[in-house]
């Protein structure tokens, strides 16, 4: 392979481990709200909003995203 196809490769290997790891911690405020624990839901969204802060400063996904992607799992976890 080329130099510059696996310099992308290895940018898309970590942008995907990111967003995986994103994926992750929205999944488990979610599965908090879902049983009702709201201690557990508040630690949960607390993670996941410093992680997607972290993937908006390395560039894996768009500031706009991140900020919707908290409100929606802030409002689930207010709501509780």
């Amino acid at each position: 392979l080329s130099l510059r196809r696996q310099r992308q490769m290895c940018i898309r290997d970590s942008n995907k481990a990111v967003k995986s790891e994103l994926k992750t911690h929205i999944r488990a405020t979610r599965a908090a709200v879902i049983s009702g624990d709201k201690a557990a839901a508040e630690k949960a969204l607390k993670a996941a909003s410093r992680k997607l802060d972290k993937a908006v400063s390395k560039g894996v996904i768009h500031q706009n995203q991140a900020a919707n992607r908290k409100s929606s799992i802030a409002k689930q976890v207010s709501a509780l």
